[in-house]
């Protein structure tokens, strides 16, 4: 990463504690948002505000992540993300969503979520009425369309801060992610060596 780590304290203690439980390591990012424990646990808290009165599945959280973030070239969410999306379907079907390849084991509502994820990542000034009447159309409310988007423009925000600063993907979260998924994320920055 481009910036040093912080100097322990209490706080980046906590936080670093945190990435332990439930990663079983200190992940990479959590070095670089450690800077800012306030701003992490504020991040994470106002997500899952969303996404705690949200209708969307894990699997179709999943999908709009590993499709805006491969959208992005990033790895590192790619593959976090991917490791999660394979566990709710299938590796292959993780990977097919990171390469944007059409998904026959997907749902249309899901296949449409990651559309949008896409477009909204790639470019959202080009979005149009008939995008929106497409997640309509799958049955997704304007609420779930708006909380989609927000979602979307929260993992955005994450990636660009882990990805603006270097973070490269953890060796430990490489090596469990299935096979299929990993040799998806082709683009972005290389897993750590250590």
């Amino acid at each position: 990463m481009f910036i040093a780590t912080p100097i322990d304290s209490e706080a980046t203690e906590q936080v670093y504690q945190s990435s332990k439980d439930s990663q079983g390591f200190v992940m990479n990012l959590t070095k670089a948002w450690a800077w800012r424990p306030d701003v992490f646990d504020g991040f994470a808290g106002l997500r899952s505000q969303l996404t705690g009165k949200s209708t969307f599945s894990k699997k179709e959280l999943a999908v709009m992540v590993c499709s805006a973030a491969a959208e992005l070239g990033d790895s590192y969410c790619s593959l976090a993300w991917g490791k999660t999306l394979a566990n709710e379907s299938a590796p292959e079907t993780a990977a097919a969503v990171i390469q944007g390849s059409d998904v026959a084991d997907i749902a249309a509502r899901e296949r449409a979520l990651a559309a949008w994820a896409r477009k909204v990542a790639r470019d959202p000034n080009t979005t149009t009425q008939v995008d929106v009447e497409a997640l309509r159309k799958v049955g997704l409310s304007d609420r779930e369309i708006l909380e989609a988007t927000v979602f979307i423009a929260f993992r955005i925000a994450f990636s660009t801060v882990n990805d603006a600063l270097g973070v490269n993907p953890d060796s430990q979260l490489a090596e469990s992610v299935p096979n299929a998924v990993r040799e998806s994320v082709t683009f972005g920055r290389a897993v750590a060596d250590v």
